[in-house]
């Protein structure tokens, strides 16, 4: 995958302009980063912006090396990752007091309502991911969380 050094945070697409529809069928090809939310890249994906679904979404996802996906809580909604490339750190909780640390290979699951921040544990290496989601509008249902707040 070729590297861009420029940072997509709050760049927004076009969605559908990447599916086709094969008749029930809908297609998404080898794309890259295009679009960017809370210091994690994302290539487009299939999500109800895209495809008719109306429960589920599923993107790409790219955290540059050192980064940090600021602390928030899913609303309403069940998340899975399965980590493609590098290790990320989560701190999750009340507070996000509590730590664990994923590597390549490894699938979690977040439950909904739970506080958690992510870290890219390298300083050289991005962290690739596939994350489904049981929301079909992608990150809308994502909410800021203060860790100071608990």
């Amino acid at each position: 995958m070729g590297e861009k050094e420029i940072s997509l945070t709050g760049v927004q697409e076009d969605l559908s302009r990447y599916v086709t529809d094969e008749g029930g069928i809908w297609s998404l090809r080898q794309l890259e980063k295009v679009r960017g939310w809370n210091n994690i890249e994302y290539a487009p994906g299939l999500s109800g912006k895209n495809t008719p679904s109306t429960g589920l979404s599923m993107n790409r996802a790219y955290i540059p090396p050192g980064g940090v996906a600021k602390a928030h809580i899913h609303v309403g909604f069940d998340v899975m990752v399965y980590l493609l490339q590098g290790s990320v750190r989560h701190e999750y909780g009340p507070g996000c007091r509590k730590s664990v640390v994923h590597s390549a290979g490894d699938m979690f699951y977040i439950e909904p309502g739970l506080p958690h921040e992510v870290f890219n544990c390298s300083d050289s290496e991005w962290v690739y991911a596939v994350v489904s989601r049981s929301d079909a509008s992608e990150w809308q249902n994502i909410e800021p969380y203060d860790r100071d707040s608990e």
